[in-house]
C-alpha cells in the first residue's frame, strides 16, 4: 500500500493541474476558431465555448501514463485506450451529428482493448451473493456497459455544471469503494478520474465558460465504466451512477429508440417568463430526470442542478453501503 502513495499523489496532481490549465487557453481557442454554440437556458444571448472533451482527454492521458511508469498494469492500458477511442467518437458526433445508432456501436467497439489485453476478471460480484462465474456471459457485459456508461453520462450533460459535477460525486464514491474492497491498484487508477472532472467544472459550472460536448462526456462515462470492469466493481458503479442510468432510461422509454438527442423536436423544458426552467406538456417530448425534478413546479437552474447533485451523493452514498456488504461477503 505504502509503495503506491507517490504514484497516487503524482498522478493525482498532474491529472487536476493539467485540466485546470489547460482548459482556460482552449476556451480562449475555441472562441476566435468559432467553435462555440449557445447556451438555451440564459436569457441573454451566450455562446459558450464547445469542446471541452480535448482538455479533458489531455488530463486523462498525463495522469494514467504516469500510472503506467510506475505501476506497468495492462489495467491502466486498457482504461487509457478505451477512454482515448471513446473521446474519438465523441469529437466526430461534436463536429457532425452523427445518427442515434452511431455511438453505442462505435463504443462498443472502444470495449475491445479491456477483452484484448486480458483487464477484466469474468466473475461478477455482488453484495452478499458473493461472486457468480459468467465467463462467455461477462464478454457480452463488457460490450454493454462501455456503450451504457458512455452515454448515460452525454445524457445527463444538459445543465450547465451538471457531467462534470455528476462526475465528480461518482468518481469519489466509487474510490471510495475500491478503498474499502481492498483493491488499491484500481482505486488509485481511478482518483485522477475525480480530479479532472472536479478541475473541469470550474469552468463548466454555471454559468459555464466551456461545454464538454460529446468528447468530454464520453471520455468521462467510458473511463468510469472502464475502471467499473478492471476494478471488478460494477454492481457498485451501477448503484453510483443510478439517477443518470434512470435518466437514460426513461429516456429511451418515452422515446422507443435509440436517436440522437440533437435530433429531437419537442423539448422536455421550456422556460417562464423570468427565465426558470419548467416542464414542458409537450407529449412527443422525452421523459427526463430533469422534466420529473421541474414536476411540482418552475425551478432555476442552479436548483435543478442542485437536485441532481442531491441525488447523485444519495447514490454514491449507497454505492459504498454496496461496497462494505460486498467486503463482508469476501
Amino acid at each position: 500500500m505504502t509503495e503506491l502513495i507517490i504514484p497516487a499523489i503524482v498522478s493525482c496532481v498532474v491529472a487536476f493541474f493539467t485540466v485546470y490549465l489547460i482548459t482556460p487557453p482552449l476556451i480562449q481557442y475555441l472562441q476566435k476558431r468559432n467553435f462555440t454554440v449557445q447556451d438555451v437556458n440564459k436569457k441573454e444571448t451566450v455562446m459558450v465555448s464547445r469542446p471541452g472533451g480535448i482538455s479533458i482527454v489531455v488530463g486523462i492521458i498525463a495522469s494514467e501514463i504516469i500510472l503506467y511508469a510506475f505501476l506497468q498494469l495492462n489495467e491502466i492500458l486498457a482504461v487509457l485506450i478505451t477512454s482515448i477511442l471513446a473521446f474519438a467518437i465523441g469529437y466526430v458526433d461534436d463536429r457532425k451529428v452523427m445518427g442515434g445508432w452511431f455511438k453505442p456501436i462505435a463504443l462498443a467497439f472502444a470495449a475491445t482493448p479491456i477483452i484484448f489485453l486480458g483487464a477484466y476478471d469474468s466473475n461478477l460480484a455482488f453484495p452478499l451473493f458473493g461472486e457468480v462465474q459468467i465467463p462467455i456471459l461477462y464478454l457480452g457485459i463488457i460490450i454493454v456497459l462501455i456503450p451504457i456508461t458512455g452515454n448515460t453520462i452525454n445524457s445527463i450533460d444538459v445543465l450547465n455544471g451538471v457531467a462534470s459535477g455528476f462526475m465528480v460525486i461518482a468518481s469519489f464514491s466509487l474510490s471510495i469503494a475500491l478503498f474499502i474492497l481492498e483493491n488499491y491498484e484500481m482505486a488509485i487508477v481511478s482518483l485522477p478520474l475525480g480530479l479532472i472532472s472536479l478541475a473541469f467544472y470550474k469552468y463548466h459550472k454555471n454559468p459555464s465558460k466551456i461545454f464538454p460536448g460529446d468528447s468530454g462526456a464520453l471520455a468521462l462515462g467510458v473511463m468510469y465504466g472502464a475502471i467499473a470492469i478492471v476494478g471488478q466493481v460494477e454492481i457498485v458503479a451501477a448503484v453510483a451512477l443510478l439517477p443518470a442510468v434512470i435518466n437514460s432510461f426513461l429516456f429511451l422509454a418515452s422515446m422507443r429508440r435509440i436517436v440522437e438527442h440533437r435530433q429531437i423536436k419537442g423539448k422536455p423544458v421550456e422556460h417562464t417568463e423570468d427565465f426558470k426552467l419548467k416542464a414542458t406538456n409537450d407529449t412527443t417530448a422525452p421523459i427526463t430526470l430533469v422534466r420529473l425534478i421541474l414536476a411540482k413546479g418552475p425551478l432555476t437552474e442552479k436548483q435543478v442542478s442542485t437536485q441532481i447533485f442531491k441525488l447523485a451523493t444519495f447514490s454514491g452514498i449507497l454505492a459504498i453501503i454496496t461496497a462494505v456488504l460486498m467486503r463482508i461477503t469476501l
